[in-house]
């Protein structure tokens, strides 16, 4: 139904990761080539007119730049600046910021992954495991995931607030409270996939189920405990 990790903390808090699939990924990747070619080429025209020792310093360039590139920002950042301008995150399978060692081998590991051709292996082990993980990635305990940072109010779309018309579960709750929260980041497609399976339970109505689902959330976030427990004040 959705792309969330749940990992649980030392402490005992249970915490979700949005798993960034193959699409972003890509996105991604081709920022990271583009700032790695606009390196290459003027240096690469600078450095060839000084003859053989500049082909030489521009070839220990490539091979610094091509695979030290990715770990350096990863140790830094947490991601390259392309997986940085899309939101996207390196972390280990338990959430924590990745390490040089994870790191390292992560990295080391793309020739593999671009075998036979444009990272051909990396895609078809991204599709064939739920966490979305390359070739890489299993082998250094890492995920790549959405990056969001943490917002000190609750932003929900412009809808009048709607009553439910039977209490919900905790967990119901915070789902539909969820869904509003990242509304504006899906597509009509898939919020509408998700409103469905969120309404199920709901009695046919005139109402656009998607409508009805942000129409239930500004009502929760807007009532007092009682009544979002189903209850009126």
């Amino acid at each position: 139904m959705d792309t969330l990790y749940p990992i649980e903390t030392p402490e005992g808090v249970s915490l979700n990761l949005q798993l960034a699939g193959p699409v972003p990924r890509c996105g991604a990747w081709l920022i990271d080539v583009m700032i790695r070619m606009a390196l290459y080429v003027p240096t690469g025209f600078l450095l060839s007119s000084t003859g053989k020792l500049g082909i030489g310093v521009f070839m220990i360039m490539l091979f610094l730049l091509e695979w030290f590139y990715p770990v350096v920002f990863e140790l830094l950042w947490g991601a390259t600046p392309g997986k940085r301008a899309l939101g996207l995150k390196v972390v280990h399978t338990n959430g924590t910021p990745v390490r040089w060692q994870a790191s390292m081998i992560r990295n080391l590991l793309r020739s593999a992954d671009f075998l036979p051709l444009f990272y051909g292996f990396g895609v078809v082990a991204m599709l064939c495991n739920a966490r979305f993980q390359r070739l890489g990635d299993l082998a250094a305990g890492t995920l790549v995931v959405h990056h969001q940072k943490n917002q000190s109010t609750l932003s929900l779309p412009e809808v009048a607030a709607l009553q439910p018309p039977v209490a919900l579960s905790l967990l119901q709750r915070q789902a539909i409270l969820a869904f509003a929260e990242r509304y504006t980041t899906l597509t009509t497609d898939r919020a509408a996939e998700l409103a469905g399976y969120l309404t199920s339970w709901h009695p046919p109505s005139d109402i656009d189920p998607v409508n009805r689902v942000l129409g239930y959330a500004h009502w929760y976030a807007e009532t007092s405990p009682n009544k979002a427990n189903g209850k009126n004040s």
